[in-house]
């Protein structure tokens, strides 16, 4: 099993990307809100984000969101692992929040 983690941008972040000749099976994606939360106001440093599984030569966009505007209090974290996905050489799981960016994704997948 291998993970890996990126820092969610407003721009798409690329989470994972199939290399040639790989096929994945992704068992979980968490999203983790890492601001800290403020109780007095729990809307500082809350934002909202989405999440597309983007099949190769497939533009992001609608047709391959998985979740949209998602949102994400300060110290929340997301757990994304009801279903297992299975993907191809050159699919990409895809993530972008709104300001302020304060979310990481955390993918484990397995090769097959």
């Amino acid at each position: 099993m291998a993970i890996q983690s990126v820092l969610i941008l407003q721009t798409d972040t690329v989470l994972l990307e199939v290399p040639t000749e790989a096929r994945y099976a992704v068992t979980v994606i968490m999203v983790c809100n890492t601001a800290t939360p403020n109780p007095a106001d729990d809307t500082e440093n809350a934002t909202v984000f989405d999440m597309h599984f983007v099949k190769q030569g497939q533009a992001i966009g609608n047709v391959n969101k998985v979740l949209g505007n998602m949102p994400m209090a300060a110290g929340e974290t997301f757990t994304f692992d009801t279903e297992k996905i299975i993907i191809e050489e050159g699919d990409r799981i895809i993530l972008n929040c709104d300001s302020p960016t304060v979310l990481s994704a955390t993918v484990s997948f397995l090769e097959l």
